[in-house]
């Protein structure tokens, strides 16, 4: 183990989502610890503060029962691969970010062998098969809750909890400029990479289509979501839609398939990419710019719904996975709702507030009929969004590399200069 000057830290993030996140904590912990080595699994946010990666992040981008069985061998090997690493590397904690059922087979190994283990972002257990529980326990020191609603459970089984509450709600902000400066902010930003979105000025309304992060994803959703674009195209032809996604690659992707099969949608779907952020840090990332200026967000369940409501940007939900894969999750879990406004909604208002249009549901013609609905009467969302929103940001308080340190010091009894965290903060 190293000594107690410097720290080895294991990291692994299995996602954009979880990369976002790991980069936030890591860039927390370097203002904290003068001296921290990082080696594990994520992508270009966590790269930026000093990752030194094991393995390619998308290797672990496997979602659903059905399609981890078929990646199972590999995600074995990944698995194999990582523990090697944080062995040679002598670490001395493990923090594993989101993707549970991996995550935490790591720590299971990690724990015994005196490894500080953490999970960021808890299984929802509050939401299903909560005997998983005695798993966490035996795989973490600690876990680090991003809701408040999650905590109950942990106090019920007395395993150390803390919410740190979503990084995303210090950096997303509901913007009160008026829709068309908002719009010319949004051309200014982007018109320099993305030429085509000067035409956005002649659109009577704007929406935004988000398929999802991940390549299984955009193929799954996309064309649903294309689909549902053309029939509200027909009814409003001077709408126009933006398309935002995190890599050329998948840029590449949606111009194959929008040219493909709605080719007639070509010059009214605008692709955008957010390669170009890393020369421009101060610059939002695509995705919330392009919500920003939306009149409604047509959008796959995922963290992508918790920012379109601290955003307060109206929006749809739609979902369709594995068939065996929902045939299973609907037997286990135990609450009606998978977008984190409506689980939100539901513990703060006692009712959902966002459509939801899961398998047979999510169809073009219910998730079109939904969205005109919304653009014809937009105020009633838009102000439970606020109401939940300001709920959510009131109930989450604590650092999240803060509550790291404080824990492993206080659990491994080793010395630290808690002056350094205070002055970090002041």
């Amino acid at each position: 183990m190293t000594n107690t000057s410097s720290l080895t830290i294991g990291i692994v993030a299995g996602e954009v989502s979880g990369d976002a996140l790991g980069g936030d904590f890591m860039q927390k912990m370097n203002a904290l610890h003068p001296n921290i080595r990082w080696v594990g699994v994520g992508g270009r946010s966590m790269a930026a503060q000093g990752l030194s990666s094991v393995i390619d992040m998308g290797r672990l981008s496997v979602m659903g029962l059905a399609e981890v069985m078929m990646h199972l061998p590999d995600l074995l090997k990944a698995k194999k691969q990582i523990i090697t690493a944080f062995k040679t590397h002598q670490i001395d904690l493990f923090i594993g970010i989101d993707a549970p059922d991996f995550n935490l087979r790591i720590g299971k190994i990690l724990k015994p062998q005196g490894v500080f283990c953490v999970q960021y972002v808890s299984p929802s257990i509050w939401a299903w098969r909560e005997g998983r529980i005695h798993h966490i326990k035996a795989a973490t020191d600690l876990v680090l809750c991003l809701f408040p609603f999650e905590l109950g459970v942990y106090q019920k089984y007395a395993h150390p909890a803390v919410c740190v509450g979503h990084p995303l709600l210090n950096k997303l902000h509901a913007h009160q400029d008026s829709p068309k400066v908002r719009l010319e902010n949004f051309i200014h930003q982007y018109h320099n990479h993305h030429h085509s979105v000067t035409s956005l000025t002649k659109a009577s309304h704007i929406i935004c289509l988000m398929a999802g992060s991940r390549t299984s994803e955009i193929r799954a959703m996309l064309p649903l979501l294309l689909t549902s674009a053309q029939n509200i195209h027909q009814q409003i032809p001077t709408v126009q839609f933006v398309l935002p996604v995190v890599s050329a690659e998948h840029a590449r992707l949606v111009h194959e398939i929008l040219h493909t099969h709605h080719a007639n949608l070509v010059n009214c779907v605008h692709i955008l990419d957010d390669h170009n952020r890393s020369q421009k840090q101060n610059q939002p990332a695509i995705s919330h710019a392009c919500m920003t200026i939306s009149d409604v967000v047509l959008l796959a369940s995922g963290t992508a719904t918790l920012e379109c409501l601290l955003l307060e940007r109206p929006m749809v939900v739609v979902y369709q996975v594995n068939p065996l894969t929902f045939m299973i999750a609907k037997r286990l879990v135990k609450i009606p709702y998978v977008s984190l406004p409506n689980i939100l909604a539901k513990q703060y208002l006692g009712h959902p507030i966002v459509p939801e249009l899961l398998q047979s549901d999510a169809t073009a013609e219910k998730v079109s009929t939904k969205a005109l609905g919304i653009i014809h009467h937009p105020n009633k969302q838009t102000k439970q969004l606020s109401n939940i929103s300001a709920w959510l940001r009131s109930q989450s308080h604590q650092n999240s590399a803060k509550a790291v340190l404080d824990h492993y010091f206080m659990s491994t009894k080793k010395s630290y200069d808690t002056h350094h965290i205070t002055k970090a903060y002041e």
